[in-house]
């Protein structure tokens, strides 16, 4: 029962670590990625379809990633879902691939994505935080209804404490990385 307990609280501080890697990854730095598309929905046949399942994105250059649709028809609505997306890119199309040029991050929008950078990470520390109480409250509850002793509650406290340091660390590195490649760019 304390091993489940321990288990769960370490998957879901995996997957507040993940979120946090997730949610970086598509913050804009100037640089291309194949990322910076992945909440593009384009209206094809009348249903809102991912971009990456209706084309292949390439990131070629530094500063420009290729749209290669797998079918033609839907140039002009992934280029329009584009435009649309509020990322600040304008593709442009030869009626066979969309190219879609980076622009340069001004300083002050660097600033502005390092602080985003940063509640991003602070949201990912905070979902840790929660399941390290979710966790401790679990143990509460074992401890009050089985009577478990209480050496073993406290070993598990302690475990589920390091794993709490050990995934805010990861995040903090997570978001350090992020920052760094925003502001060098």
């Amino acid at each position: 029962m304390i091993k489940d307990v321990k288990q769960r609280a370490d998957e879901q501080m995996v997957a507040a670590r993940d979120a946090v890697r997730h949610r970086l990854g598509r913050l804009r730095t100037g640089k291309a990625t194949p990322a910076l598309l992945d909440g593009v929905r384009v209206e094809y046949y009348g249903t809102p379809t991912p971009l990456n399942q209706l084309a292949g994105i390439a990131a070629p250059e530094a500063r420009l990633l290729t749209v290669t649709p797998y079918d033609r028809s839907a140039v002009a609505e992934i280029e329009k879902a584009i435009r649309a997306g509020n990322l600040g890119l304008n593709p442009s199309s030869d009626g066979l691939v969309v190219r879609v040029p980076i622009p340069e991050l001004t300083e002050e929008r660097r600033r502005e994505y390092t602080k985003l950078a940063r509640e991003i990470a602070e949201e990912g520390r905070i979902a840790v935080r929660k399941a390290r109480q979710d966790a401790n409250d679990r143990l509460k509850k074992i401890e009050k209804d089985r009577g478990a002793p209480e050496d073993e509650i406290g070993g598990a406290r302690a475990e589920i404490q390091k794993l709490t340091d050990r995934y805010c660390g990861e995040i903090d590195e997570i978001a350090k990385a992020k920052e760094t490649e925003i502001m060098q760019l």
